[in-house]
């Protein structure tokens, strides 16, 4: 089975599609000063984002992210969660995913999470 890559992009500053990627949208909330035309996007998985309880709390305090993550992962199976995970990791099979992100600090971020999960274990 073919698995493509699952690559984190920053909407600001992001240098658009390449071939064909499909690009998702994976924070909660819409990315601070950019309109939906100008983000290039196929969907918004906010579904797959952490619960507002979790973001307050986590606070992107990198001292936590460890925690975060292991709270955020136990999220991600629980519906919504675990039926848009299942079809990132559909979409996968076929094409490059682009996790697109507004977070500055993608090393303890929710996109690196999520890229991790979908991914799973058994990937190279």
């Amino acid at each position: 089975m073919t698995r493509h890559a699952v690559d984190i992009i920053r909407v600001y500053g992001d240098s658009g599609r390449r071939g064909d990627d499909y690009r998702v949208l994976v924070d909660r909330l819409w990315p601070r000063g950019q309109t939906k035309t100008a983000v290039d996007f196929d969907e918004w998985a906010k579904d797959a984002a952490p619960s507002t309880e979790l973001r307050w709390w986590y606070g992107h305090d990198p001292e936590h992210f460890t925690e975060f993550a292991r709270r955020y992962r136990a999220e991600l199976v629980l519906e919504p969660g675990a039926e848009v995970l299942r079809r990132l990791r559909e979409v996968r099979k076929e094409r490059r995913l682009v996790l697109l992100t507004a977070t500055h600090d993608i090393e303890h971020s929710s996109a690196t999470v999520l890229r991790e999960v979908i991914k799973g274990a058994n990937d190279a």
